[in-house]
């Protein structure tokens, strides 16, 4: 997404939540039926936010009912754009900019263009982008469309505990790093540093018995988790000042990350290049240079986690995805090897 925030007069981060929250549900209550092919989830690999889409998609096996288009790592003022692709435009929507999308929905669209947004193809609108929802749609609205063996990412029976974690991971983690690296004055950031850290020390204490956060699979709350965790060594850790500890010195948590990394679906969905090139070159007001680290050593990530001890089953009753589809996979030398 892009920062569409602001600072309170004592310097602490605010982001703007007001989103589009028009919903693709499967009796079309919004005026969006569930229908394949009819529209397109346009996502950014470096941003967090965007990656758990990008991540669930692949988990249901949704590739050929929801196609997929990848903005470029950075963006100007004006909104994300498609350089990844020929000419610069979208292959489906025709166009360079996202803005294009939102501006079609909602003329001289006031706020701050985020990814992920699913667009409504033959009018070239942007349905929603309510990050948090679109997530929790496909997999409760799009069932009908699952693959064959899709895990239950939000099971009926642990919803109210997956509400009550995640929410939890918004607001100190996902939302708690931001909240460091975009403080406008030490005591902010300092606030900012200490509710993150007892989150994480939190989760830390309640994952070293379970493998995953809510009962014995993978479910929207280790997704929401897992794409924090992923760049907190390569990004936050130094850019964002969230350094008590990197990452691969907190052993529950690098357990745990690694754990899901090398599950599919996961860690084949991670672009570390893309991630750092968009964090280190956009935000010019904390790294004025705009001189993009080389480090770190991404090898950790393949090396044994051990978690498999405290049981699990990563994908339930189901099966995990098949491999990255052509022209979806992370480039050849972004990301550590992966298991696809």
């Amino acid at each position: 997404m892009s920062y569409v925030a602001d600072s309170t007069s004592d310097g602490e981060f605010n982001r703007d939540t007001d989103y589009i929250t028009t919903r693709i549900t499967a009796d079309g209550r919004d005026g969006y039926p569930l229908e394949p092919g009819r529209y397109r989830l346009v996502v950014a690999r470096a941003c967090p936010w965007a990656n758990r889409a990008i991540i669930v998609r692949r988990l249901l096996g949704l590739e050929d009912v929801l196609s997929i288009g990848f903005c470029g790592p950075t963006h100007d003022e004006r909104s994300w754009t498609f350089d990844l692709d020929p000419g610069g435009r979208d292959p489906v929507l025709g166009i360079e900019y996202l803005r294009e999308a939102y501006n079609t929905r909602i003329p001289e669209y006031p706020k701050g263009v985020t990814v992920p947004a699913i667009v409504d193809i033959p009018s070239g609108a942007v349905v929603t982008n309510d990050f948090a929802q679109i997530t929790l749609d496909l997999s409760t609205e799009w069932t009908r469309y699952h693959r064959d063996g899709a895990p239950q990412l939000y099971p009926e029976p642990l919803r109210d505990e997956i509400d009550e974690v995640a929410q939890r991971i918004y607001t100190e983690v996902n939302n708690g790093v931001y909240r460091c690296g975009f403080a406008g004055s030490q005591r902010a950031y300092e606030r900012a540093y200490d509710r993150l850290f007892t989150a994480l020390d939190w989760l830390s204490e309640r994952l070293a018995g379970q493998r995953y956060l809510v009962g014995d699979t993978i479910t929207e709350a280790d997704v929401r988790l897992f794409t924090t965790l992923a760049r907190f060594d390569p990004v936050y850790h130094g850019h964002f000042k969230t350094n008590r500890h990197k990452l691969a010195e907190m052993p529950v948590l690098w357990a745990y990350a690694r754990d899901l990394f090398q599950t599919p679906g996961f860690g084949d969905t991670i672009d570390f290049v893309q991630i750092k090139q968009h964090y280190y070159i956009v935000h010019s007001d904390i790294n004025p240079t705009g001189v993009v680290p080389k480090g770190p050593d991404l090898s950790g990530w393949l090396t044994p986690h051990g978690r498999e001890g405290l049981g699990g089953r990563p994908f339930g009753d189901g099966t995990p995805p098949g491999p990255t589809r052509e022209g979806e996979r992370v480039p050849a030398g972004h990301s550590a090897d992966r298991v696809d």
